[in-house]
């Protein structure tokens, strides 16, 4: 008898186990719809590549289109890439070019268009508006900038004025994230101006520059921090103090100042 009761005990706990690990699993797992949200390609965004290296289309650009054979016909100007990634055009209507580069539209056009005409030669200017990168931290203009190319971190960092009081200029971070390859590089601004440029990086497009707090600053925001509750109280007394009247002139009754 005592032995079938051990036996039902374990039985119990092992059950009580399993049920725990098993709730365990599912809580840390990622739920499946989650999954399908997650950015696992890139920078997370629908449309990427280097425009430094060749310009690709995105979400609100202005494309150009040229045909120096039927000038008339194929030069369309001002075309806004809509949200939809398309463009509407003669003979092929709503085209969708987000994500190409020029060489790239250029090459479908002719495809496109050589049903139409037997002579083509069809150019694509590409007018850039979406491209940004970002900079936080110890600047006095933080968040998205916009990517115009060929930018140096020290070019970024003082084109966002760096506050002169709390900025790090000697551990500024840029940070390329990626879910497969991300990395971050630490860069010396103040080496720069001793004339050495060895770690002033090339920005590229998405890139997120940090300029940290010096130690001194940052003790500061601790304290700031650390007090804060306390000058928030005393804020909320003397405010309730003034509103029963007990300050400047002494205490009201009835309109009358005693």
């Amino acid at each position: 008898m005592t032995s079938q009761l051990y036996r039902t005990k374990l039985s119990v706990a092992l059950a009580l186990v399993l049920c725990a690990c098993l709730a365990a699993c599912s809580s840390t797992s990622p739920d499946k719809r989650l999954l399908q949200y997650l950015n696992q390609e890139g920078f997370g965004n629908r449309y990427t590549g280097n425009a430094e290296e060749e310009n690709y289309i995105t979400i609100a650009d202005t494309l150009e289109i040229t045909d120096s054979y039927h000038p008339d016909e194929l030069t369309l100007t001002g075309l806004v890439v809509d949200i939809d990634g398309t463009v509407v055009l003669p003979e092929l209507g709503a085209v969708h070019v987000a994500g190409q580069t020029r060489s790239e539209l250029e090459a479908y056009l002719l495809e496109k268009y050589s049903p139409y005409y037997t002579k083509l030669d069809i150019k694509v200017k590409i007018q850039t508006q979406g491209k940004v990168f970002f900079i936080f931290g110890e600047v006095t203009n933080e968040g998205a900038q916009p990517f115009s190319g060929d930018l140096t971190v020290f070019q970024a960092v003082m084109a966002a004025v760096p506050d002169e009081r709390t900025a790090n200029l000697g551990r500024v971070q840029v940070i390329r994230p990626d879910p497969r390859d991300g990395y971050t590089i630490f860069v010396n601004i103040d080496d720069m101006f001793e004339h050495d440029s060895t770690s002033n990086v090339h920005i590229q497009e998405r890139d997120i520059i940090y300029v940290p707090p010096t130690m001194v600053a940052e003790f500061g925001y601790f304290l700031s921090a650390m007090i804060f509750p306390i000058t928030q109280v005393l804020n909320d007394l003397r405010g309730a103090w003034g509103w029963f009247g007990y300050g400047g002139g002494g205490a009201r009754r009835g309109g009358t100042v005693y």
